[in-house]
């Protein structure tokens, strides 16, 4: 089995933790470092890897000011529950970018959101239920 660990770069590694627990319904937790964080399923498959603009000498990570957060990149994230997903993002955001409906491809419910940093999170009942 291989996995990804997917990083992107926020202004505030703490403040997006804690936006992406409250989305994916996770306990309250810090991460490990105030320039790195990783969000952890329960059974402890990566999520999401958080890494703070400019704390290393990663290119694509060094500064927001060089490309449009999330240019070429959709954060989808598919969740055993949409319900109280959509609830926990209504609460995160002041409008969703896209409103639930049905993607005609997959059978799934899904919605779109923007995190703090601007990038565009969408996210997909695990099953077309």
């Amino acid at each position: 089995m291989k996995r990804t660990w997917t990083i992107i770069a926020v202004a505030d590694v703490a403040r997006s933790f804690r936006w992406y627990q409250s989305l994916f319904g996770q306990p309250a937790t810090a991460p490990a470092h105030d320039y790195f964080g990783q969000l952890v399923d329960a059974d402890g498959t990566v999520l999401l890897c958080l890494h703070r603009w400019g704390a290393h000498e990663h290119p694509t990570l060094a500064s927001p000011d060089r490309a449009e957060p999330g240019n070429g990149l959709l954060l989808f994230f598919r969740v055993d529950d949409f319900s109280e997903a959509l609830l926990r993002a209504r609460s995160l955001v002041s409008h969703l970018e896209e409103e639930p409906s049905r993607n005609p491809a997959t059978g799934t419910l899904e919605f779109a959101l923007r995190d703090p940093d601007g990038y565009y999170v969408m996210v997909s009942a695990l099953t077309a239920d």
